[in-house]
């Protein structure tokens, strides 16, 4: 009796010496369910950002299907630069509505319940539509930079294959690279927390989470966020400095300013979406302030999908008067 006494007080002993980290470990390994914190002291305000962005997404929303529909119901935009833009505006759509819609729940809640497998599904969703709205950006501008500097070969090398292709490549290449990240990063143990300092499930304040030490994973995500942003980015401005280049040599100067005014309003939205996401997820996590990520965030997942279909699309020429011809066209079938 007297070594069984002895036996569980050494146990008992042991127990009280366990690492408090190990203690989280086992309590946190089966985590079922995230919290998601939002905007933090925003909680205090309630209505007013949650009207704000609201009113944000039904524009985003009506303004991409609008376009989209237009493309649709008119054949004289059924060319490569308004298929591009078609898809671009469907992916919006789809975008948006991935994370505004748990977004605005964070403003009616303290604090916004996410399980595990709707996490990672919204992690994956928006890290697909993220890397095919980076890569349609970059083939557009590619689009734009055969029509403007080869415009004699334009229709040879841009036709129905070739567009149906990039586009689908985009499509497919969004759908296969988030794989890899997602499975490493959720193969991990354990999760110090549950509470994501966020108002969506992201991936660098998921990292932040991890029991063990990330590096493997932030260079995983820094890698891929190089290959799938900055490259594309890239490629974009060159494609617009080789279009600058030809417009330059435009003699007429009405030509040269409406020409200025188009690549303008296309860089101004290239430069928001990838300068966002570059300094977001290529910028190491140790780093990063939340409060600044939260803020980028906003402006790549809904003032990007907002302003696309205005810059992309209403303001555009041909747009405006196929909308014009859909609207007589309903009328004269209501009539």
């Amino acid at each position: 009796m007297v070594m069984d006494a002895s036996v569980m007080k050494k146990a008992e002993g042991d127990r009280q010496l366990e690492p408090v980290a190990s203690i989280a470990k086992k309590n946190l390994s089966a985590t079922t369910e995230f919290i998601l914190l939002g905007f933090g002291n925003l909680h205090e305000l309630q209505l007013l950002p949650f009207v704000i962005f609201l009113f944000t997404y039904m524009i985003a929303v009506s303004g991409n299907l609008l376009v989209v529909v237009i493309i649709l119901a008119d054949r004289s935009l059924h060319t490569p630069m308004y298929f591009f833009l078609g898809n671009l505006s469907f992916l919006e759509i789809c975008y948006i509505s991935t994370i505004v819609p748990k977004m605005l729940r964070t403003f009616l809640t303290e604090h916004e319940v996410i399980s595990l497998v709707g996490c990672i599904t919204q992690l994956y969703v928006f890290g697909s539509l993220a890397i095919t709205e980076c890569l349609l950006l970059s083939v557009m501008a590619f689009d734009r930079y055969l029509a403007i500097c080869h415009p004699l070969n334009y229709s040879t090398i841009m036709n129905f294959r070739a567009y149906l292709q990039l586009a689908a490549g985009s499509w497919a290449a969004g759908l296969v690279v988030p794989v890899i990240t997602i499975v490493v990063l959720f193969k991990l143990p354990v999760f110090i927390s549950n509470e994501i300092d966020h108002f969506f499930c992201d991936l660098m304040p998921i990292i932040k989470l991890l029991y063990i030490d990330a590096h493997k994973v932030e260079v995983l995500a820094f890698s891929v966020g190089a290959f799938v942003a900055v490259i594309p980015f890239l490629l974009t401005l060159v494609s617009y400095y080789r279009i600058i280049l030809t417009i330059c040599r435009i003699p007429s100067t009405t030509g040269k300013k409406k020409a200025f005014s188009i690549c303008s309003s296309h860089l101004l939205v290239v430069s928001i979406f990838y300068g966002t996401i570059i300094i977001v997820y290529c910028i190491p996590i140790g780093n990063q302030f939340p409060s600044l990520n939260r803020v980028f965030s906003v402006l790549y997942v809904v003032l990007t999908p907002m302003v696309n279909p205005l810059i992309y699309s209403l303001r555009n020429k041909d747009v405006k008067i196929s909308l014009r011809r859909v609207a007589m066209k309903i009328i004269t079938f209501r009539n």
